[in-house]
């Protein structure tokens, strides 16, 4: 039982003030600059705090709102959101409501941490139209507004998009919650309106600096302030990529041995990745050390948050410089095959590539980290802003490929 700090039926017709008025366990009172007032219920995850309405104090009385508090209280204990004040009203819960309930069951199996992230991200962001409608009243032609903006330009994150949906419908189906067919569905039904992902796919050109422009674009970097630019320069240096260098953790990294262990969760293929530290990445993370305001080796303005996946993008934008910032590990490539000895296998898995079968796989991952140290201290020593003297062209730098 919550402890109550006097919201009684007469209050509640009474309060003018506007802001919020508590009763305790999480449950308010909003009133608003008009006078309207409505009951709110807020919680906390993560650090991060989140809100539910639960509708209009002159249509929800104070018992019924107290009783909604209840089951978003337990929905909270169980790990879920709180359903939507309409699914605890009628028993049929929004599409959002199914999604989260679905993922919180289901994520206990998704070993991959990355996989769990995407499911929550896919239908929180770009589902985000379908959330607070009723998942009994979800037509094709709401499902594909959310999908078509994103079908050309954004295919492979679509089509998944397109594939959760239509899980979370069959879910919702199979609770009773909704029936009839689904209107995700690819095979006989949006396939006769959406273009086939296949004849979509194509190879994503993205734009890469020619390596011998990078010692003189590095003395610019380096003259600028601020953690974004010391967050492109460590990206760049380290040959890995946006993601997984804005997501970095202090834990992560081990300044005494010299090397920055990415999870296997944070990693594209799924697998841990040992990263060695040239002399100038780990000058880079004392400088952020000292500057220390959270776990993020590079924190956002927002508190415990990192840094926005545009924040690289927007320092390369005020540095001139027509490139993105996967483009870096092209060029670390491409250097890498043109000027120096250093074998094919050792340059692929600096960049965290698979290359042999999986006996040649487990032999490399023992033993290619000593050579990769060094592959990585001898491309920091190149992008030093006076080095950049090109040693040996075996092969004309061409269009690069996504990698």
């Amino acid at each position: 039982m919550h402890k109550r700090n006097g919201l009684t039926v007469l209050r509640v017709k009474r309060i003018r003030k506007p802001g919020r008025h508590g009763d305790g366990g999480g449950l308010y009172l909003a009133v608003s600059d008009t006078g309207a007032k409505s009951w709110v219920f807020m919680w906390k995850r993560g650090g991060v705090r989140h809100a539910r309405g639960l509708g209009p104090a002159d249509t929800v009385s104070l018992h019924e709102a107290r009783e909604f508090a209840a089951d978003a209280r337990k929905a909270v204990r169980d790990g879920r959101d709180p359903p939507s004040a309409r699914a605890m009203r009628t028993g049929v819960p929004t599409f959002g409501d199914c999604a989260d309930k679905f993922i919180t069951e289901n994520e206990p199996g998704w070993s991959n941490a990355k996989h769990r992230y995407q499911w929550r991200q896919t239908l929180t962001v770009y589902a985000a139209p379908l959330r607070s409608k009723p998942v009994d009243q979800i037509t094709t032609e709401q499902v594909l507004a959310v999908l078509q903006p994103l079908w050309k330009s954004k295919t492979e994150t679509a089509t998944r998009l397109r594939q959760r949906i239509e899980v979370v419908l069959d879910y919702a189906k199979a609770l009773h919650h909704r029936t009839g067919e689904n209107p995700a569905r690819w095979r006989g039904h949006l396939e006769r309106v959406l273009p086939a992902p296949e004849r979509l796919a194509r190879v994503v050109h993205l734009a890469a600096m020619p390596y011998a422009e990078v010692p003189a674009f590095m003395a610019k970097l380096r003259a600028m302030d601020g953690i974004g630019a010391r967050a492109l320069e460590f990206t760049i240096l380290t040959a890995a990529r946006n993601g997984e260098v804005r997501g970095a953790k202090w834990p992560e990294i081990d300044l005494a041995e010299k090397v920055w262990t990415v999870p296997a969760g944070r990693m594209k293929g799924g697998r841990e990745h040992k990263v060695p530290l040239s002399r100038r990445v780990v000058t880079i993370l004392r400088q952020m050390e000292s500057l220390r305001l959270s776990d993020f080796v590079f924190p956002g303005f927002r508190e415990e948050r990192p840094l926005s996946d545009m924040a690289l993008t927007a320092v390369l934008r005020r540095l001139g410089a027509d490139v993105t910032v996967h483009g870096f590990r092209s060029t670390f490539r491409d250097w890498c095959g043109d000027c120096t000895s250093f074998p094919r296998e050792i340059a692929e898995a600096a960049l965290a590539h698979l290359v042999g079968d999986a006996v040649e796989q487990a032999y490399r991952r023992g033993n290619a980290f000593e050579k990769r140290a060094e592959l990585m201290q001898s491309w920091a020593n190149y992008c030093e802003p006076k080095a950049g003297t090109v040693i040996s062209i075996h092969r004309r730098q061409g269009a690069r490929r996504h990698r």
